[in-house]
């Protein structure tokens, strides 16, 4: 240890930090805050940045007790897991503040490491014996451990004098904290958690070794002016305010949403931008789309998604100069607030309106910030009604900016978003931009896409490059068999990450002429093929896939085959049937006026005529949603109180379990033993909990001991991991009706 770290109260041991070096890195995060985030949605927004200065100040005082010093010095100690942060409040008194404006900073103090829950727990027992009855803590001959004259000389050296404790029965304080309630029913509810938000960014990022906060500069968006404006785009740029954009696929929303930020960083200020996407293979194109335009020292754009780690881990894996510390790191500060621009799905937003613990943190980073919402046709009515509540309160209460951008979307849905977001301009591409956008010619054809193998084949003969989409994994793996071509792949849900990626990078090559797929396709992949064959689907998704043909516009009008008659296994994928049925007649439609030319401003009318509104079952799952999801945001959200009910019901919407394919068994026990975690999760493939249910009973799956020695510690670990006996390869991914039989097991039924 450092001899002159010798004479001060630590902070941390390893390393060693002295109290003074730790609040002096806080404070460092804190003057950038009020850089980054300088429109906090609070009235007197000196008297918060002052609260919150007080509140970094002394948030670790108490670890100025003697015992807990010993601890830190590897010494003999009676500090017995106390908590640091209770004996910090006891500095508070002398504050020049109000009695309520000290509260709020005890507070934040208090909570900076644990949930007032988990506080009263500990307190509790440490008050009273179980047997005897009697007290067991003396909170008053602890605090009189706490060495005041040390603590006096960091406050004053950041300018508080006159430091004294004060005698608190913190037993009372916290249970009198934990009957209050601090919802959005108390006037400073926002106060109190950006308070405690604030205090735990600073704590967290400074505790991480974060020195700097970047943010986005005017210069940095000058990618934008590479080309001619569009209208809409010129509109944006000079919209204050949230925004809905309507404007064809490929006509530059992205740059559209970046020009708009751009005059709200001039007009209104700084803010973190959250570019939010459905689908991971979206989030990762657009991140080094983004990323590649908008270069610097240190990275300016993040991406945040349940895959993070394997797709760093896949990114940077033939870059040898790249340990693993850096790419932890890497990982780490794209979770944080270093980077100003994060490229993210919308559940990394939603699970802190769920009131899952960190949340004040979160919705600190979103104060007066920016979120835009790209593809917004995407989500179930379940969903969008979880983001439908989370706009509601992101905008009225953390004053958040919004833009949303679609190509097309149901009227209705347009309506509720509007709602949400209250008062907004409304942006269109123009007529002529629309005509522009005439690319595709759409036929219908008879019987189902097995019936036409031969005709599918003579383009790829032809050399075409030729997009088939089925709609189920075994129809898109029978047919891709079927079909021959000497540079085609197959993409869908059931390959595991290793082989995803390197898929999408071979289709970035634009060597491909035949993909079959199935809905992974319609995410952002920058693809551009000649023809489409395509089962039958919701008019949603067959723009999507439309959009994936002659998507640079310089093949004239290509074709789009969409089959009539469906797949009977179809249903479990769009169970709607009456959708499909008037996708069909608008697609006749379309044929008869207009030889099946498409304009792509056609498809407005033609959405609303397939969703004139919810069904039934949705329109239940789309209010009853709101409804609940509403109450709980205003009556029970509550900093400092988390709620295990809503975090068990946030995660369980997420319905998929992966398993590993027995084939893969071997190559992942070495990535154990190698203690490459991430890359062993990267051979994992995700299955629907109804066919693992099933599965399961039918001993296709079972679970199975993986024992494997840590390196850091040389410990044993076991972990169980659901092996599935299908056939599994690179080319075809996961075949679910394909037995791949252990030694110890002869049959089992699918």
């Amino acid at each position: 240890m450092n001899k002159d770290l010798k004479l001060q109260v630590l902070a941390k041991s390893k390393p060693a930090i002295s109290l003074k070096e730790h609040i002096k890195d806080c404070l460092n995060i804190y003057e950038q805050l009020k850089i980054c985030i300088p429109n906090v949605p609070i009235e007197n927004k000196g008297l918060f940045w002052q609260l919150l200065r007080a509140a970094v100040v002394f948030h670790d005082m108490g670890k100025a007790h003697a015992e807990f010093q010993k601890l830190l010095s590897g010494k003999k100690n009676t500090w017995d897991s106390q908590r640091h942060e209770l004996f910090s409040i006891l500095f508070l008194n002398n504050l020049h503040f109000s009695n309520e404006e000290k509260d709020f900073v005890s507070q934040a103090i208090m909570g900076h490491h644990k949930s007032l829950a988990e506080l009263r727990s500990f307190v509790d027992n440490y008050q009273y014996d179980e047997f005897t009855g009697e007290c067991c803590l003396d909170y008053k001959k602890e605090s009189e451990q706490i060495l005041e004259s040390e603590v006096s000389e960091v406050a004053k050296l950041y300018g508080f004098s006159e430091v004294k404790k004060e005698s608190i029965d913190i037993c009372k304080l916290i249970k009198k904290e934990l009957k209050s309630n601090y919802t959005q029913n108390d006037a400073n509810f926002l106060l109190r958690l950006l308070l405690i938000g604030g205090l735990k960014q600073c704590d967290h990022l400074a505790s991480a070794g974060v020195l700097n906060l970047q943010k986005i500069e005017i210069e940095d968006l000058n990618f934008l002016f590479r080309h001619p404006l569009y209208e809409h785009q010129q509109k944006s740029l000079e919209c204050e305010g949230n925004v809905i954009l309507s404007a064809p696929t490929g006509s530059g929303k992205t740059e559209t949403s970046f020009l708009w930020i751009r005059n709200q960083i001039e007009k209104i200020g700084q803010g973190r931008i959250f570019y939010i996407l459905p689908y991971t293979a979206s989030i990762n194109a657009m991140y080094e789309r983004l990323n590649n335009d908008i270069p610097s020292d240190s990275p300016k754009v993040g991406l945040v998604h349940g895959k993070l780690s394997q797709y760093i881990e896949n990114k940077m894996s033939s870059d040898a100069s790249i340990d693993i510390e850096s790419k932890k790191k890497l990982v780490e500060d794209f979770k944080t607030m270093v980077t100003p621009i994060k490229v993210t799905t919308p559940f990394q937003l939603l699970k802190h309106i769920f009131g899952l613990k960190g949340f004040e943190k979160g919705m600190t980073e979103w104060a007066g910030g920016y979120f835009i919402f790209d593809e917004i046709h995407a989500y179930d009515a379940h969903v969008f009604a979880q983001i439908i509540s989370l706009l509601k309160f992101a905008t009225n209460k953390l004053e958040v900016k919004t833009m949303i951008m679609t190509a097309t979307l149901p009227d209705f849905m347009r309506k509720e978003l509007g709602k949400a977001i209250g008062n907004h301009s409304t942006i269109c591409a123009t007529e002529e931009l629309y005509r522009k956008f005439t690319r595709h010619k759409i036929s219908l054809l008879e019987g189902t896409i097995v019936d036409s193998l031969n005709s599918i084949q003579s383009d790829i003969d032809a050399g075409k490059k030729v997009l088939v989409v089925c709609n189920t994994v075994e129809q898109s793996q029978s047919v891709f068999i079927k079909l021959k071509s000497a540079s085609k792949i197959l993409l869908h849900g059931s390959f595991n990450a290793d082989d995803r990626y390197e898929k999408e990078k071979q289709l970035s090559s634009d060597n491909i002429n035949l993909l079959v797929g199935t809905q992974a396709i319609e995410v952002s992949l920058d693809i551009d093929f000649d023809v489409l064959y395509s089962e039958p689907a919701p008019l949603d998704a067959l723009i999507q896939r439309f959009g994936r043909v002659n998507r640079k516009r310089k093949k004239g009008l290509c074709p789009c085959h969409i089959f009539k008659e469906r797949n009977p296994k179809d249903k479990y994928i769009y169970k709607d049937e009456n959708v499909i049925l008037r996708t069909i007649v608008v697609l006749e439609d379309i044929i008869v006026r207009s030889n099946g030319i498409v304009q792509e401003n056609e498809w407005q009318e033609a959405i609303n005529s397939v969703y004139p509104k919810w069904n039934n079952d949705q329109e239940n799952e789309f209010y009853n949603t709101t409804n609940l999801l509403d109450h709980y945001l205003y009556n029970d959200l509550e900093p400092l109180s988390y709620n295990e009910r809503k975090e068990n019901e946030f995660y369980s919407q997420f319905s998929g379990i992966k398993v590993l394919p027995t084939s893969l068994v071997d190559e992942y026990t070495e990535r154990l033993y190698k203690n490459e975690f991430v890359k062993s999760e990267a051979l994992l493939v995700q299955i629907q909990e109804s066919r693992f249910a099933n599965m399961i009973r039918n001993g296709a799956v079972r679970s199975e001991r993986f024992a494997f020695e840590r390196i850091a510690d040389d410990s044993i670990v076991e972990k169980n991991t659901f092996v599935i006996y299908c056939k599994y390869d690179s080319e075809l991914g996961l075949q679910i009706n394909v037995p791949e039989l252990p030694a110890d097991q002869n049959s089992y039924i699918i």
